[in-house]
């Protein structure tokens, strides 16, 4: 993976570097990306962003193949973790597959915290095949921000799981898999993702 493949924000003397992968369907610099990625960053956190390599293909060939296999994209995510230098100055994540193979490799990494934007609990339409197994042991600190009607774990699904004390979920009200919400709530995407990034910055600060 070449250095021009990663989207860097902020400033490169940040002491924290907040790691992002993307979704399974839209690219890192997707507008969800771009609205965390320039909010959070500054002086104090760079992010980073990276791609897939299927997402990447997708720039260059116009292809738009299905995700890689999951050896493929944990690769991803050691090298990128192993490019960036001292891990424990590292806080991985990303939006739904992205902070989902980020949870995968966070504990042996050693990096110091997790976030995922949207996780995805279980497929739509199928609650009983869970992706939550390697989370009920995870060490690391960890941050999961959720939309109450997220297709992919809703409260009521989430509440039955196992899960290890080091995750904090915090909920978004109305918030869907994006974190939008009905226009009906009187909530706004705008309000919605602006208390997920407050959340973030809290999680961060506090590590």
């Amino acid at each position: 993976m070449p250095d021009d493949s990663l989207l860097v924000t902020g400033s490169r003397d940040a002491p924290i570097i907040l790691v992002l992968a993307h979704s399974a369907g839209a690219p890192m610099d997707s507008p969800f990306m771009n609205t965390i990625a320039d909010t959070i960053a500054g002086d104090d956190v760079r992010v980073v962003r990276f791609e897939f390599p299927y997402m990447a293909a997708r720039r260059t060939g116009g292809k738009s193949g299905a995700p890689d296999r999951e050896p493929i994209l944990l690769d991803s995510w050691r090298s990128v973790i192993a490019r960036l230098g001292d891990p424990a100055r590292l806080v991985i994540g990303g939006k739904s597959m992205g902070g989902r193979i980020a949870s995968m490799v966070a504990d042996e990494a050693g990096v110091a915290g997790l976030v995922c934007l949207g996780y995805p609990f279980h497929p739509p339409g199928n609650p009983a095949r869970t992706r939550v197994k390697h989370l009920e042991n995870l060490r690391t600190p960890a941050l999961i921000v959720q939309g109450t009607r997220d297709s992919f774990g809703l409260p009521a699904e989430v509440a039955t799981y196992k899960l290890s004390k080091q995750i904090r979920i915090v909920w978004i009200e109305s918030g869907d898999h994006s974190l939008k919400p009905l226009a009906r709530s009187g909530r706004t995407e705008a309000q919605n993702l602006s208390d997920a990034i407050a959340e973030v910055n809290r999680f961060i600060q506090r590590l």
